[in-house]
C-alpha cells in the first residue's frame, strides 16, 4: 500500500508544484516554469480535446480529488478492522460510557 500512496503523491506532489510555480511565474530561470510555458501546455491539450484552456486546471483538480476518494477509500477498506478498533477506544474518550441518545425520541413528555 505504501508504493500505491508513493506512486499517487509524486504525480501529484510534482504536477501542483509544477502547476503552482508556473502559473504564478516563479521560474528560477528555468524555461518549465515559466507562464509561457504553463499557457502553451494547457493551450496545447486544449486544442488536443477541443476544450477551452482555461476549464482544464477545474478538470484535473476533480480528477484528482476523486483518485485520493478512491485511494483513501482503498486504504480504508484494508484498514477497517483496525479502524474499528480505534474507534471503539476512541468513543469512551469523547463521549463516556452514556448512550447515544436516540433522535426518535425527543419529546421531555414524562
Amino acid at each position: 500500500m505504501r508504493y500505491i500512496f508513493f506512486f499517487w503523491a509524486l504525480p501529484m506532489g510534482l504536477f501542483w508544484g509544477w502547476f503552482g510555480l508556473s502559473y504564478y511565474d516563479m521560474n528560477f530561470g528555468l524555461l518549465i516554469f515559466s507562464r509561457l510555458v504553463h499557457d502553451f501546455a494547457f493551450q496545447f491539450y486544449g486544442d488536443i480535446l477541443g476544450i477551452d484552456p482555461a476549464i482544464i486546471p477545474p478538470l484535473v483538480a476533480k480528477a484528482c480529488v476523486t483518485d485520493s476518494l478512491l485511494i483513501f477509500g482503498i486504504y480504508a477498506f484494508r484498514r477497517r478492522a483496525d479502524l474499528a478498533g480505534w474507534a471503539r477506544d476512541a468513543w469512551p474518550r469523547y463521549f463516556g460510557d452514556r448512550p447515544v441518545p436516540s433522535i426518535l425520541n425527543r419529546s421531555s413528555a414524562p
